[in-house]
């Protein structure tokens, strides 16, 4: 099994090659004593609003794609990890690389790990859209392009996503992925 999913984490490697990451370099700016080489650093993963968008857009596809895919091959009841969990971990990873963030939020069921509550006015205002059927909400703020996007959960996540032995309305459940991205001043 350890195998099949070194298939799947080949989407970070491509996502970190978008952000224009050179995943064998040591973090120099994790090695920086100088407050200068680290703002440099920080300063050469920004791109533009533009970039960021694309970016987004193309990592909640892989995102998405890769938390499919652990769905339906890899998590069977009590024998696995939560795929949503696992993909944190790559996520963490990719913020390592690349200053580039993503998070889990509900949008319109209770959240599963208090982690995943919408935090911030940007993150609680894209939940109640995406919430209400609207793909993708995004903002430039704090020098952060932020895309938010729909995540449907399926009939065959309900169960588990609304809590076992209720009988989830008939209205489309959704939860969403953030994405944070560095954008320079254009």
């Amino acid at each position: 099994m350890f195998q099949n999913w070194i298939k799947y984490t080949s989407a970070a490697v491509a996502i970190s090659m978008l952000v224009h990451v050179d995943v064998s370099a040591d973090d120099s700016s994790a090695n920086a004593s100088d407050p200068s080489e680290v703002a440099e650093a920080a300063e050469s993963k920004r791109v533009t609003v533009e970039v960021a968008r694309d970016h987004a857009k193309l990592m909640h596809s892989i995102y998405k794609a890769t938390l499919d895919v652990m769905h339906d091959r890899y998590f069977h009841a009590d024998r696995a990890v939560v795929p949503a969990r696992a993909m944190e971990d790559v996520f963490l990873e990719l913020k390592r690389q690349s200053d580039v963030q993503a998070r889990w939020i509900s949008a319109n069921l209770k959240p599963m790990s208090v982690s995943h509550k919408p935090e911030t006015k940007f993150e609680k205002q894209a939940a109640k859209e995406i919430g209400n059927g609207k793909p993708d909400v995004e903002i430039v703020e704090d020098g952060f392009y932020r895309r938010a996007g729909a995540i449907p959960i399926g009939s065959g996540c309900i169960s588990c996503h609304s809590g076992f032995f209720k009988n989830p309305s008939k209205k489309p459940k959704f939860a969403a992925l953030v994405i944070s991205i560095p954008v320079s001043d254009e």
